[in-house]
Formats: structure tokens, C-alpha cells, sequence
């Protein structure tokens, strides 16, 4: 496989991975631009563009969007996170052309109609009531908004219902003007696909766009804090988060790790500590978020009222524990666990692209799996009690949803951890 890299004079970059023996591709575009990048005015808004991406441009309608990509077998699709918004297809190795100029007018030439303005402002409204109906899915947002108060890294994605419901032509824009220059695009191929075709194609659609600044967004601090919603549900909800580097830190991948030992698995600490030996929820799992400047160790357990208390403080045991006696062989697992989904991960051109535009993104190059293979293998059991060590005496933020008056506070996890 070969992965080939090319800039154009404005900045914008393209990057593909010719996957032999493959009779389809995955192309798309990835702008630095997520809900990081939003002001408190703007929260929201880098998704209400994605939806409106599909809603028409000044080439095509929102149906002909549709037929063109389904007319030929392929689908197309976009989401938003904190530090991106992506725009991708799948499609037969002949279409890739198709792809490119559909993706590309989305992207460049949205019209913003004001009534499909109107009818996607209520599907979004729809989507924030769904998720504020999952518990299990807004309680993640609260922990972020506790861990990083009154910070864009803290605020929600879709946005409060106020914001979203207020937006309108001129917010989409500016906010596109802002932050979609061709310095923050990056065009990511793989599959069935020719470089140097892709680069023709890039260059008739995107080299005429001016260069313009790109604008840093706002240092994430994570402070810690709690959020407890009380309501009469049939599980309480207990989130915890703890301060982790960046993905551009050499750390990531021991904290990773470490994640992976904790929660990561049926073989993991807290699933065997407190399901298969206590029964004291179904769910519990722990991972690692990470940003560019920012990271977030995050377990999660749903359990019965009466049994919540007892949960958090487990957790909080065997977070603790975990700086003593973590051996060799759990360690070795979790590495084994995180090289196979890598590396199974990337068995479709799909993966492959998202991962040619992240690396791009955060390294401008792309690291060979084997060296990034080579810096899982060296974390050893020693510096994963190290970094386990270090959470002793951190300030944990908690999100709490359900019945959970009785619940632990954050205070009160912190105390037991340092204790």
C-alpha cells in the first residue's frame, strides 16, 4: 500500500492510500473546523452547516444530491465533532470523480435556502430531544461541560436549543467564511484510487481559493467539576473524567493502555470487579478522549439506585489500586487489544481515509503503522502505574443523571482516591 501526500500553493492538502485489489473507494473532506471553533454565540452551528450541506448547492437540489451518489450504488454522508467536520463517500473505483465534484460542491457552494434552513433547524431540534432522552448519551456532553466550564471544549455539539433556534443565513456564512479556508481542508482518498488523478481533480476545484489566516482555537483547560441531574429514572448514571494529554502527546498511547486495562473489555478491571464478581451494573467501560491540546480518561457505569454509591467508590478502589499492582500480562493484553483493533480497523478504505486525514491533520505526515506499532509495544507495566499514579491526586469532574440525590460527590471520589 502507498500513501502520497500533495499541497497545493493555498495550503489545501490531499492524501490518498492506493489499496490493491480493492474495486471501490472511500473519498471525502475533513475541515479543521468543529465545535471548538464556534464562539458561545455560534454553539451549534458547525453542525447545523453539515446538515445543510445536503440541503442544496448552486449545481444541484437536495434530491439530485441523493440520486447522483445512489444512481451509481454509492452513499454519502458527513459528521461533526470538536475539532472537525467531514464530508465522505463510498464509491465504485469509476466514480471516484463523481465523488470528488459532489463532495467539493457541498463543501463550496451551499445556497443556504431559507426553507431548507427552516426544515433542518427542526430536525436538529428533533435530534437534541432525542439525545437529552438518552441517558446514556447526554450524560457524556454534562461531563464535558463539567470538565471543561465555560470553555468551547466544554460546550455541547448540537448546541442548545436557544442558539439553533436562532440561526440563519448570514451565521452560516460567516461561520463558513471563518473557518473554512483551504488551509484547514484536507481531501483524503483510499482504495481503488490514482494520486495523481485525484490531485487533477483537487487542483481544478480547490487551487483558486485564497489563502487566508487561520484562526487558533481557545486553549482547553480541564478543570474538573459535577453535574447531577436528578430525575426518576429506572438506572442512575455516573460518568467521571480525569485529565489526559493530547493526541499529540507521546503519553496518549500509555494512557490508552491504561484505559484499556481499567475498562476496555470483559476482561478488564472494573467489568470483572463490578459486574462479574459484584453485579452491581451491566454496563461499565472506560476510554480515553483525545484532542490536540486536550485529553479525557472517562469510565461510565449505569447501576440501581441503591447500588450507586457502592459502584462509585469501587471505581474509585480500583483506579487507586491500579498505581500498585499492575502486572505485565495485563498490560500485554491491553497492547494486543489496542495493535488488533487498529489494525483490524483499517481493513476497509473507509477507516484507512479517516485515519490518512487525522494523522495529516495532527502530524502533517503520515506515521507508517509500524511506528506506531513500535510506540504501543514500548509501554510497559511500569509506566502505565506511573501514569495510574498520577490520577491520586487529580480533580476528577463527574456527571451524574437519574436517581442520584444520594450519590457521591465529586469532592467526595477525589477524597477516596488521594486518601
Amino acid at each position: 500500500m502507498s500513501v502520497e501526500i500533495t499541497r497545493l500553493s493555498n495550503g489545501f492538502r490531499i492524501v490518498t492510500e492506493h489499496m490493491p485489489g480493492l474495486q471501490s473507494a472511500s473519498v471525502g473532506i475533513w475541515v479543521g473546523a468543529g465545535g471548538r471553533h464556534e464562539t458561545a454565540d455560534q454553539n451549534g452551528i458547525a453542525h447545523f452547516l453539515e446538515h445543510m450541506a445536503f440541503k442544496g448547492t448552486a449545481r444541484r437540489n437536495a434530491l439530485q444530491i441523493a440520486e447522483e451518489i445512489e444512481d451509481v450504488g454509492g452513499y454519502i454522508n458527513a459528521y461533526t465533532s470538536r475539532e472537525v467536520t467531514a464530508y465522505y463517500a463510498r464509491v465504485l473505483k469509476d466514480d471516484v470523480p463523481l465523488a470528488v465534484d459532489l463532495i467539493s460542491d457541498i463543501v463550496l457552494n451551499p445556497v443556504f435556502d431559507a426553507r431548507e434552513i427552516e426544515v433542518e433547524r427542526g430536525v436538529i431540534l428533533q435530534e437534541i430531544g432525542q439525545a437529552l432522552d438518552t441517558p446514556d448519551d447526554i450524560i457524556f456532553d454534562w461531563l464535558q461541560e463539567a470538565a471543561y466550564p465555560e470553555q468551547p471544549m466544554g460546550r455541547t455539539i448540537l448546541g442548545p436549543t436557544e442558539r439553533v433556534s436562532a440561526f440563519d443565513r448570514a451565521d452560516l456564512t460567516r461561520f463558513v467564511s471563518q473557518n473554512y479556508g483551504p488551509g484547514q481542508m484536507i481531501l483524503s482518498a483510499a482504495g481503488a484510487v490514482d494520486h495523481d488523478a485525484i490531485v487533477r481533480l483537487a487542483e481544478d476545484l480547490f487551487a483558486h481559493l485564497p489563502t487566508q489566516p487561520q484562526a487558533l482555537p481557545e486553549i482547553s483547560r480541564f478543570q474538573g467539576g459535577e453535574a447531577r441531574h436528578i430525575k426518576a429514572l429506572e438506572q442512575a448514571h455516573v460518568a467521571i473524567g480525569f485529565a489526559q494529554p493530547g493526541y499529540r502527546d507521546d503519553d496518549i498511547y500509555t494512557a490508552q493502555i491504561y484505559a484499556s486495562v481499567m475498562g476496555g473489555g470483559m476482561s478488564s478491571r472494573l467489568f470483572q470487579e463490578a459486574r462479574e464478581k459484584r453485579g452491581l451494573c451491566y454496563t461499565i467501560f472506560s476510554s480515553v478522549g483525545a484532542y490536540s491540546d486536550t485529553g479525557m480518561l472517562t469510565v461510565y457505569a449505569g447501576t440501581a439506585e441503591e447500588d450507586v454509591t457502592a459502584l462509585s467508590n469501587l471505581t474509585m478502589d480500583e483506579l487507586k489500586r491500579s498505581a500498585d499492582d499492575m502486572t505485565e500480562a495485563e498490560v500485554a493484553r491491553a497492547r494486543a487489544q489496542m495493535k488488533s483493533g487498529m489494525l483490524m480497523g483499517l481493513e476497509s478504505p473507509s477507516s484507512r481515509a479517516e485515519r490518512l486525514a487525522r494523522v495529516v491533520a495532527i502530524w502533517d505526515r503520515v506515521p507508517p503503522l509500524s511506528e506506531v506499532v513500535a510506540r504501543i509495544d514500548a509501554v510497559d507495566a511500569a509506566a502505565v502505574r506511573a501514569h495510574a499514579g498520577q490520577l491520586l491526586s487529580a480533580a476528577p469532574a463527574l456527571a451524574l443523571y437519574g436517581p442520584v440525590d444520594g450519590a457521591p460527590d465529586a469532592q467526595t471520589l477525589r477524597s477516596r482516591l488521594a486518601a
